[in-house]
């Protein structure tokens, strides 16, 4: 059995809000700086469901630190559940911050590791940062399908209600009206497949302990419907491997494969699977060997 890694909880200041993460220590280090990276999940993921491939990154010799978003997990800040393209950026720049500043971390040799939206993010952080020495982009979010396969007009015009009117609540100041994140084809909900259970398992776990909640606040997808990292590619400096899935339709491959082909030092990766099934073995254990191998070649 594979030996856990040391870590110790951290937290972290992202323009007031407290974030909580967690720091590995790299196995077998031997005195002197070494190279980290830094993780962030999707859309509605915590942090929890990052540890294992921490763990496997930091017995390949890597610090690694991962953390929640604002609103979710373990971290602070109101609503609950309400993801923030712009808060989520400055909590990766917080995180970019505390990797930096701590003892035995090479500044110079830090890697951005997102998956999802945090794939998307990466990009855009990564592209106004030029110290940033790799990044790996996990089936990276690039924009919105014109059609999400499996949902109906129907299905589609109910989604956009859910979303106005939580937008309205917004504006109003008052709670969120939650949908499922994901649910069975017909319901409201970010994403609704025949695969719901199976896709939930993939992010919430087999651990009773997990902070992962099936609820997230639509009105934030309104925002995301104006997203595009794939637009930042262009301005990347560093080597940054895109990992994608052919059968996904949740971030499709011809919207995330934009972000490797633009990318002046851009790597692509694909896989016949879906897109949760990068979170389950044996697909994940494979994918993170490549992510290794990359990490290993430019840190």
């Amino acid at each position: 059995m594979r030996e856990k890694s040391e870590r110790t909880r951290v937290s972290l200041d992202s323009g007031g809000v407290e974030l909580v993460g967690y720091l590995y220590h790299a196995a077998g280090n031997a005195d002197g700086d070494v190279p980290c990276v830094v993780m962030g999940h999707g859309f509605s993921g915590t942090q929890d469901r990052l540890f294992d491939n921490a763990e496997q990154f930091a017995g390949a010799g890597f610090a690694v630190l991962t953390f929640d978003y604002r609103n979710f997990g373990e971290s602070g800040g109101q609503p609950r559940q309400l993801v923030s393209i712009e808060g989520q950026l400055e909590d990766w720049r917080a995180a970019i911050r505390f990797a930096r500043g701590h003892e035995g971390v090479d500044t110079e040799r830090i890697a951005l590791w997102g998956s999802s939206l945090g794939g998307g993010h990466v990009v855009c952080v990564a592209a106004e940062d030029p110290r940033i020495a790799a990044v790996v982009a996990q089936i990276p979010f690039n924009g919105f399908p014109r059609r999400v396969e499996g949902r109906s007009t129907l299905d589609t015009l109910k989604l956009l209600w859910a979303m106005g009117a939580d937008a309205v609540r917004g504006i109003l100041g008052r709670r969120p009206h939650y949908i499922p994140m994901v649910g069975k084809p017909g319901e409201v909900a970010v994403t609704a497949t025949p695969q719901a259970q199976e896709h939930i398992a993939a992010l919430s776990g087999e651990s009773p302990d997990t902070l992962w909640r099936n609820e997230v606040a639509p009105r934030a997808l309104i925002g995301m419907m104006r997203y595009r990292p794939g637009d930042q590619a262009h301005r990347l400096r560093m080597p940054i491997l895109v990992s994608i899935a052919e059968r996904d339709d949740a971030t499709p491959e011809e919207l995330s494969r934009q972000i490797a082909e633009r990318a002046p030092r851009g790597e692509l990766r694909r896989y016949p699977v879906s897109h949760f099934d990068f979170y389950r073995d044996p697909v994940r254990q494979r994918i993170l060997a490549d992510q290794i191998d990359f990490l290993r070649t430019h840190l």
